[in-house]
């Protein structure tokens, strides 16, 4: 009985918006939109976090109709979108400084099936987002994000989202640091492999029998992974340190 006096229209309409900002959240936010989470697992997520975050939702009058419902809908899932714009932006700073490490090492056609965007990704670039994942959840990440949520709710009512100016500024902002960033944190390993390309053509000057392709490319390569298994812990460190400025950035925002 006590079930059956919550099923009113305020409460259901509060739970359905609610259950729509967390559609967001799951559906665009990093770790969270990855293809190794089945749908279904992430629409059960999102139901029992509904479960969880209800009673804690601030008294608000909502008495929507069928289009103002549709509309306060719409902007739930469009909260979702554009705060996971400033980590998406994050995590791809990383992809590309991986992508600029394949194709300075010549491993751009060695690339794999990365199961988690369902497109052709070079290994270099895999490595590090699959280890950045992992550091990002072990220093609850994951946690950082529902904290957000839980400010979201009481600084934005449901259904009343409006994309401001210092938002989009943000996005656009952050977005122009990305190939920057990206390739400050490739740079040491794309000089030392800048460094080892003129040496071999200084030897190929000198030693014209020198064989690049036989003995080269392969050294080429080996320099590049020793540079990698150095300065992994320094790009690792830099991610983090950018992630954690990303959260600071979307409190101030929200």
């Amino acid at each position: 009985m006590e079930f059956l006096t919550l099923l009113t229209e305020h409460n259901t309409q509060g739970f359905l918006l609610l259950l729509l900002r967390f559609a967001g959240i799951f559906a665009f936010f990093p770790f969270f939109d990855s293809g190794l989470i089945p749908v279904g697992i992430r629409g059960a997520l999102a139901f029992f976090m509904c479960l969880v975050f209800f009673p804690i939702l601030p008294e608000q009058p909502l008495n929507y109709d069928v289009i103002h419902f549709l509309i306060a809908g719409t902007l739930e899932l469009l909260f979702g979108f554009l705060t996971s714009l400033i980590l998406q932006i994050v995590l791809s700073t990383l992809t590309f400084a991986g992508d600029s490490i394949s194709f300075a090492m010549g491993l751009t056609i060695a690339s794999a099936y990365d199961p988690a965007t369902g497109s052709q990704k070079p290994i270099v670039g895999q490595v590090l987002s699959m280890l950045a994942i992992l550091l990002a959840l072990q220093t609850n990440f994951h946690h950082l994000i529902f904290s957000f949520i839980a400010q979201s709710l009481s600084q934005i009512p449901l259904g009343l989202f409006t994309p401001n100016q210092n938002l989009l500024e943000s996005i656009v902002y952050n977005f122009s640091l990305l190939f920057s960033i990206g390739f400050a944190m490739a740079f040491p390993i794309l000089g030392l492999i800048l460094l080892s390309d003129i040496l071999f053509g200084m030897i190929m000057k000198t030693h014209p029998q020198f064989n690049l392709l036989a003995i080269g490319f392969p050294v080429k390569i080996a320099i590049a992974i020793i540079a990698i298994i150095v300065i992994i812990p320094a790009i690792m460190n830099n991610f983090l340190t950018y992630l954690k400025s990303s959260f600071e950035i979307l409190e101030k925002l929200f």
